[in-house]
């Protein structure tokens, strides 16, 4: 069983090859700017540019060629729709059979796919998504959320008012290698549920009042949004009875919040998984491996009529069991 896996939710554009045992090839591309965010059409602008080579990239490094492929996975849901557009007209293009994958699911079944996680929780830490999922009574169940923006929107969005470009997420955690002095912030945690945007209004306050180093309050934003993402982590796990703890999304990159993971589940006696940077990011082979294992699980390979689903919910997945 071998898939063609189709990643274009977003900034990326990803083209990867994969069958039941690994991962072939994994190829991407991502839309930035200098200044400000992510505009949309501009995105899939980018992806309708260079997606013939990713995916002959993909397939030529993968030793395959298009007849080889039984199907193809790709990101239906959720996302911005110019950009979720380009995989679906792909899709039509190729005129293969087909499997529709939820990205926020496939950032979870990727780290179960690479690691030894049998049945983790998921911090789900991403530019637009910010979850706590795990699996109960046969659905993926958001177990806390943000309630305004996502925690890579909301590091993303202070970068660009202090005249960094997109993504910002990387040069904010350079400069809070240099921050020494904690400074407080809004922590907002409600329930399960936490929210960014008080802290962002607060962090923009404090850097227009030029009282404060510009690295003390990356360090400090980076230090408090951590702690609200894993207290409500560790308040999951103890919830729902796990002792797992898996990290997806490219905010998980950020080496302060798995040093942070690890040193949580080493005290509650639990395992933390953090598969690598590049499964971790928006990626094709998380979708690829995704649709894989839908397959295997009872899901019917469609042959006409992709679309796409740009609002759907991480819990409005049927899971099989």
């Amino acid at each position: 069983m071998i898939s063609l896996g189709l990643e274009s939710t977003a900034h990326t554009f990803g083209a990867a090859v994969a069958n039941s045992k690994k991962i072939l090839s994994n190829e991407k591309d991502s839309y930035t700017t200098k200044s400000g965010g992510i505009i949309p059409i501009d995105a899939a602008k980018h992806h309708e540019k260079i997606y013939k080579e990713l995916i002959n990239k993909a397939l030529e490094n993968a030793k395959i060629s298009l007849k080889d492929i039984d199907f193809i996975s790709y990101s239906a849901a959720p996302g911005l729709g110019p950009c979720l557009r380009v995989s679906q007209n792909i899709v039509k293009e190729l005129k293969l059979p087909f499997v529709e994958v939820n990205h926020c699911v496939a950032h979870l079944e990727v780290g179960k796919f690479l690691t030894k996680a049998k049945d983790p929780v998921l911090l789900y830490a991403s530019g637009a998504n910010t979850q706590i999922i795990a699996f109960e009574a046969k659905k993926y169940r958001i177990f806390g959320e943000t309630l305004d923006q996502g925690v890579g929107n909301f590091i993303d969005s202070f970068a660009r008012y202090i005249g960094l470009g997109f993504p910002g997420g990387p040069k904010i955690a350079k400069l809070a290698e240099k921050g020494k002095e904690f400074i407080p912030l809004p922590y907002v945690v409600k329930g399960m549920d936490v929210s960014f945007t008080g802290m962002l209004t607060n962090l923009k306050q404090k850097y227009d009042s030029k009282k404060y180093k510009i690295e003390d309050l990356c360090y400090s934003l980076q230090e408090t949004t951590f702690a609200m993402l894993l207290e409500v982590s560790e308040r999951a796990m103890a919830h729902c009875n796990k002792n797992e703890l898996l990290l997806g999304g490219g905010v998980a990159c950020n080496t302060i919040l798995q040093e942070k993971s690890n040193i949580m589940c080493k005290e509650k006696g639990a395992k933390c998984f953090v598969p690598e940077n590049q499964y971790l990011v928006d990626n094709a082979a998380m979708i690829a491996t995704t649709g894989i294992s839908m397959v295997k699980a009872g899901y019917k390979l469609k042959t006409k009529d992709p679309k796409i689903y740009p609002y759907q919910r991480t819990d409005q997945v049927k899971v099989f069991s």
